[in-house]
């Protein structure tokens, strides 16, 4: 599969309907934030330049971004990953992975030759700007704030961008490197769906330098966020006890995940709160075998020996998932 969260693939293949399937191939939080009533006006006039200002003003307080670095808003980090690698100068980048396989598509689409690089290493010589997943999506590993100002120094004499893809840095804030775009051409992207589990909702941010980030907001163009995202993330950003509970909960829910993938036989090889990356020596079969169950997790064409599963929403959905493990044939 190309991307979790389309069951269109799944239920061609194994039938049944969208209600009859646990699906578990996104990393998105299945406890999403819960959604106020909503303003009329809200549905019926334009997004105001105050409804932008005060959604910027929480995703500052809310993501620690300094008063002289910029925020954009986005419908999405889909989006800004699309239009970075068209605001970039010419050149190769250098993208740390195995990853999210969007970043590489859209560097290339752009004209961008691409390689990948290991971040605790050199960057390459060929290499003008750098992209980094982190926590890195599917494995979960973190490069500590060290190697990303090494990397960040690198990048800025030979005047590219690092962009760092902070979609799931929510379940650890600490690890954000929000701080370096102050001082380097650093582009870090914020997702707003995965953590508070509103996905369809597409909002996302890029805190960079102005100029950079005036650039970003110049490309995506008036109204790009619709009035009812705006006021959304600007609640749920505000929602600080809210997100503290949820970071529990859903560490919790993982153990619960890890305990069930250990009893049927799997090895834990990676991943964050939102999502487990398991490791099992048949684990293309048994990904046809929870299928068939309507059972639906990603598999990787790089990683015979890999899934990836999000976390099931309750206890019947974590029974579900180790019943058909364990009665696999």
């Amino acid at each position: 599969m190309k991307h979790g969260g389309d069951l269109t693939e799944a239920i061609a293949q194994y039938g049944g309907t969208p209600e009859t399937w646990l699906d578990l191939s996104t990393g998105i939080n299945p406890w999403p934030w819960p959604i106020p009533q909503l303003p009329n006006d809200i549905w019926t006039r334009l997004p105001s330049r105050a409804d932008e200002t005060a959604l910027i003003k929480a995703a500052r307080h809310a993501y620690g971004v300094p008063d002289d670095v910029a925020i954009a808003i986005a419908p999405g980090t889909q989006a800004l990953i699309q239009w970075l690698p068209r605001l970039a100068s010419h050149g190769v980048v250098a993208i740390a992975g195995p990853t999210y396989g969007e970043h590489a598509a859209a560097w290339r689409q752009a004209g961008h030759g691409v390689i990948t690089f290991e971040p605790t290493k050199i960057l390459p010589d060929t290499a003008h700007h750098a992209v980094i997943v982190n926590p890195n999506n599917p494995d979960g590993c973190v490069v500590d704030y060290a190697a990303l100002l090494r990397i960040a120094g690198e990048i800025r004499e030979r005047g590219g961008w690092l962009v760092i893809d902070e979609a799931f840095v929510d379940l650890d804030p600490a690890i954000s490197a929000a701080a370096l775009c102050r001082d380097f051409p650093v582009i870090v992207l914020r997702s707003f769906g995965k953590f508070f589990g509103l996905a369809g909702l597409r909002l996302g941010f890029a805190i960079a330098s102005p100029q950079i980030a005036e650039a970003i907001a110049t490309a995506l163009g008036p109204w790009s966020c619709s009035g009812p995202a705006l006021a959304i993330g600007h609640a749920a950003l505000l929602d600080t006890p809210w997100a503290t509970r949820t970071r529990d909960a859903l560490k919790r829910q993982a153990d619960k995940l890890d305990t069930i993938l250990a009893e049927a036989g799997w090895s834990i090889a990676g991943g964050i709160a939102l999502f487990r990356l398991a490791r099992h020596p048949e684990a293309r079969s048994l990904h046809t075998v929870l299928a068939r169950n309507h059972i639906w997790c990603r598999s990787f064409d790089w990683a015979g020996d890999l899934l990836r599963f999000g976390l099931p929403p309750d206890d019947a959905g974590l029974e579900r998932l180790a019943k058909t493990l364990q009665s696999r044939p």
